[in-house]
């Protein structure tokens, strides 16, 4: 449904993109995923037709819509936007909202065709409510009504929960995977949160400065990232140095990491380990164990920072039922199955000994 090519996009002498490339498959859903100023919101931009590319190409639907010498006006690209902060027009109902992005229907046809996507999206009953009168999820689904109601061959979303409290995000995002597997919509997202991307996304990307560092499944992105950036970006951690003594093991201060590693690395490498909070296991009959200095209560969980008698630090994620004090040492084990592995960037000599 969409492939980009290599695309670039400059604001004068700034570039902003710079040589992305990626396919978003139809009936997809996909996400761009980078740090606020990382040029998402101008991939969206460029997709949709507001701003040229000066290299490369964007084809939709088997039709080139942008090169450094062709541009499809977005009026003609058969893409529906919805904006970050929704746009709704407050005069309007949520069902003329709707029939706002159907111009040019005759007006039985739009009333039917508005009725039918606000009817999808679970607000039939909303329809003569004004935006005001709406929850901020509500709204969101008026929005995606709207941009999907002309039957688009491509929706583009930026930011689609950036408006909304950090607790209705969470569950909103499955939903809104629901939604829109249940329109049948081809969709590319852009979000700074990574929790957004995998609880909605087939397929997601990492843009940083412009440049895609990856597009891959969400699982992938987590588990095998193409670089440190990736690797941070998608979940918390903690670098740990060590020396490779196997192909799938590597020495640590804890000791011994086995499991599938991200590279091969050869016998006496250098190398950083990241451990993430599920890597760490809280085991009261094992004999590593390390102080808890900080806790943070999650419901289901509990995120602890530990330390280490070296003074390192580890993150762990503990079933909540394991409620422990701020100073109080406890039982913990790795389990590494797959092993986050990059090149040591500490040029000193790892103190652990394999």
């Amino acid at each position: 449904m969409l492939m980009l090519s290599h695309v670039a996009c400059a604001y004068g002498a700034e570039p902003v993109l710079n040589d992305v490339s990626f396919e978003l498959e139809r009936a997809h859903i996909g996400c761009i995923l980078g740090p606020s100023g990382c040029g998402k919101t101008t991939l969206l931009r460029c997709i949709a037709g507001f701003e040229r590319v000066t290299r490369g190409e964007i084809v939709a639907a088997g039709v080139s819509l942008s090169s450094a010498d062709r541009h499809v006006p977005a009026e003609q690209r058969r893409i529906g936007m919805v904006f970050q902060d929704y746009a709704l027009l407050p005069h309007l109902t949520a069902m003329k909202n709707v029939e706002f992005g159907l111009r040019g229907m005759p007006s039985a046809d739009r009333k039917a065709r508005a009725m039918q996507f606000l009817e999808q999206v679970g607000l039939k009953d909303f329809a003569r409510r004004f935006p005001h009168e709406l929850s901020g999820g509500q709204q969101q689904r008026v929005a995606i009504a709207r941009a999907m109601a002309p039957r688009p061959d491509l929706l583009l979303m930026d930011e689609p929960f950036s408006n909304l409290d950090a607790g209705l995000r969470q569950s909103l995002g499955q939903e809104m995977r629901e939604l829109l597997k249940s329109l049948g919509a081809t969709a590319l997202i852009a979000t700074h949160d990574h929790h957004d991307a995998f609880s909605m996304a087939d397929d997601a990307g990492v843009l940083h400065h412009g440049r895609l560092l990856q597009w891959d499944t969400s699982y992938r992105l987590y588990h095998r990232p193409a670089d440190r950036f990736v690797a941070d970006f998608v979940g918390k951690g903690v670098w740990m140095p060590g020396r490779v003594s196997a192909a799938d093991t590597v020495e640590i201060e804890t000791g011994s990491a086995t499991g599938s590693m991200t590279a091969s690395f050869p016998v006496g490498a250098e190398v950083d380990l990241l451990l993430r909070p599920d890597d760490v296991v809280h085991d009261d009959d094992s004999p590593l164990t390390a102080e808890v200095v900080q806790k943070l209560f999650k419901g289901s969980e509990f995120l602890y920072e530990l330390r280490l008698p070296s003074g390192a630090r580890l993150l762990s994620s503990v079933p909540s039922h394991h409620n422990h004090a701020v100073g109080e040492s406890i039982g913990i084990r790795l389990e590494t199955a797959h092993m986050v592995v990059f090149p040591r960037l500490d040029p000193h000599p790892s103190p652990i000994r394999g």
